[in-house]
């Protein structure tokens, strides 16, 4: 968790930053792809709001209304994380990526006089050194981000980031990991944008940028809403960690049959286990507690993630 809270902060603090500085070279140049930018910047801080919102309040303790806590809070901020990146940041990019497509206008000419040295510069400078300094904010928030997925892959025995992404119920890493990728991706594909522009004169380029950059936007919102929905509907673990659990079960001595075995996720790395299990006729009531007992701190020992686990004991005639 604070692995998480420490992952969004540094997102926060690098996408506000940036925001304000490409709505600043906006305002002094009218690049298309700038305005994509800051629409991409001012969704993504958002966007880290959200995932806060998200992260303390799934800490809130369980109650009668919620039995097994708010866990789930964090799968349905992340979920409208995905929602607004495409609506906001993403249509908004695309649109007026297609308007200066289909009505080119040059980049605003002129200068602007740097403060303390005095000296006047082409105002396009301002987008080159804003670009590269939001590829470096996201450089750094985008490490925070991959070493908390990183960490993850390792502990989950994941073949890689593509597995990952299927699988990880930490959404909110995710969602700060997947949203620092598409902003470095996307100031790239500003900065190679106003500079084409700047060196040809055809604002064509410019104007490409901030459309392409829409349709990184809309293709990744997407991806990342599916990959929440699984887990807002109840996902299993995967097969493979299933298999190996019911397998514990089998193994366990006294354990006769498994009727019926199933896992759930009900917040992110918190897994809820049931199990329907047949014990040999011979076991006495006492016996059967203590094989039950054992077998739960089994299962929570073979899966970290596991909270709760409950097995119902059935009897064989």
């Amino acid at each position: 968790m604070a692995s998480s809270v420490s992952v969004v902060l540094a997102a926060l603090f690098a996408n506000g930053a940036i925001a304000v500085l490409k709505f600043a070279g906006y305002l002094l140049t009218g690049s298309p792809a700038m305005l994509s930018e800051t629409y991409h910047s001012i969704s993504d801080t958002g966007n880290q709001v959200f995932l806060l919102v998200g992260i303390f309040y799934g800490r809130k303790e369980a109650s009668r209304e919620h039995p097994f806590g708010y866990g789930k809070a964090q799968f349905f901020y992340s979920f409208l994380v995905s929602v607004l990146l495409f609506g906001i940041a993403g249509w908004e990019s695309l649109k007026h990526g297609y308007d200066a497509i289909v009505n080119p206008h040059p980049v605003t000419p002129g200068t602007v006089t740097l403060p303390v040295v005095g000296v006047s510069v082409p105002n396009v400078y301002v987008n080159y050194v804003v670009l590269l300094g939001a590829i470096v904010f996201e450089a750094y928030a985008l490490k925070k981000a991959n070493d908390a997925m990183r960490k993850q892959i390792r502990s989950h025995g994941w073949s890689g980031y593509r597995e990952a992404f299927r699988k990880t119920s930490d959404v909110t890493v995710l969602t700060a990991f997947t949203e620092d990728t598409i902003a470095m991706a996307g100031a790239g594909l500003a900065l190679v944008g106003v500079y084409l522009s700047r060196v040809t004169g055809n604002p064509l380029y410019d104007a490409v940028a901030a459309f392409l950059i829409g349709v990184m936007l809309m293709g990744f919102a997407l991806a990342l809403a599916w990959e929440n929905k699984r887990l807002l509907l109840g996902e299993s673990l995967p097969d493979r960690q299933e298999k190996r659990l019911r397998q514990l079960v089998a193994e366990t001595p006294g354990v006769t049959d498994i009727v019926d075995f199933r896992t759930v996720y009900f917040g992110p790395s918190q897994i809820l286990v049931t199990a329907d299990v047949a014990f040999d006729p011979g076991l006495e009531a006492g016996e059967i507690d203590d094989r039950i007992t054992d077998l739960e701190a089994r299962l929570m020992d073979a899966e970290e993630d596991i909270s709760r686990v409950y097995v119902e004991p059935e009897t064989q005639g």
